[in-house]
């Protein structure tokens, strides 16, 4: 049986992040994907003009649906826009016992936001203990673990809530090298590094990590392999984002890097 996994994120009509990032991240990496809608935006690679929330019973009835018939390895959550989404997520995910990878979306690449300030308590109340790892970025911990000072007490302070593990990304760093440092609820740390890559077409490189992550974990692989495997891919897609040419802002990475083949004549 062909490994499979189910997003629970937010529509993006540009296609480079949430759900449509999602599936076809999942997709380029041979896993079936299913997906729940959470929120409609309409967006491109400049801007976020507009967001609506699903109602939480449709949230509820396509959580129900995937999880009655499919064998999902594993689920990623990213975009839940509100508390009483939040609220209805758990509680349908309350009797699924595989391994959750929570990207706490918060604001989009353009700066707009995915969360609303009164849900980000409720992520941490509801959610956080379920996940097998947590993804945020940098700003996004410093929000979730506003007392701490550094990245790492922030992901200690997480794992001190619930969390099994934080991945704590190097994307809005600084420095010649882009480094990505998972630390486990045990204390142990696995650190990976890459060369930064010089784009502007960065759109939806934290939903492509936590599904290509999702991914790995549906296959069955350790978190760790998952966490290396994922990295390996979405460096590749970064170094390959400006070939899509798409878009006058952020531009999506390139997804589909290692299938589609373009006509250089």
């Amino acid at each position: 049986m062909i490994a499979q996994a189910l997003t629970i994120a937010g529509s993006d009509s540009g296609g480079g992040a949430g759900i449509q990032a999602d599936l076809k991240t999942f997709s380029a990496l041979h896993v079936y994907g299913a997906s729940v809608i959470t929120a409609i935006t309409a967006q491109n690679t400049r801007t976020v003009s507009a967001v609506a929330a699903v109602s939480p019973d449709i949230i509820a009835a396509q959580i129900d649906a995937v999880l009655d018939d499919f064998e999902i390895g594993a689920i990623k959550i990213g975009m839940l826009f509100s508390a009483d989404i939040i609220q209805t997520v758990a509680e349908h995910l309350k009797d699924y016992s595989g391994p959750i990878v929570l990207d706490p979306v918060m604001v989009a690449k353009s700066g707009d936001a995915l969360l609303k300030d009164d849900a980000i308590a409720a992520l941490g109340k509801h959610l956080l203990s379920r996940a097998a790892v947590v993804t945020p970025n940098l700003p996004e911990l410093q929000c979730l673990a506003p007392n701490c000072e550094t990245p790492l007490e922030q992901a200690e302070h997480l794992i001190s809530l619930g969390a099994r593990a934080v991945l704590i990304k190097g994307g809005h760093a600084t420095g010649a090298m882009c480094e990505d440092i998972l630390v486990m609820s045990d204390g142990e740390a696995l650190s990976v590094s890459a060369p930064r890559i010089q784009t502007k077409n960065t759109h939806g490189t934290g939903c492509t990590l936590s599904s290509a992550i999702a991914a790995g974990l549906a296959k069955g692989m350790s978190l760790e392999d998952a966490f290396r495997a994922a990295h390996d891919y979405l460096q590749k897609a970064i170094a390959a984002a400006d070939t899509l040419d798409v878009g006058g802002g952020h531009g999506p990475v390139h997804h589909f890097h290692a299938a589609w083949i373009t006509d250089a004549g």
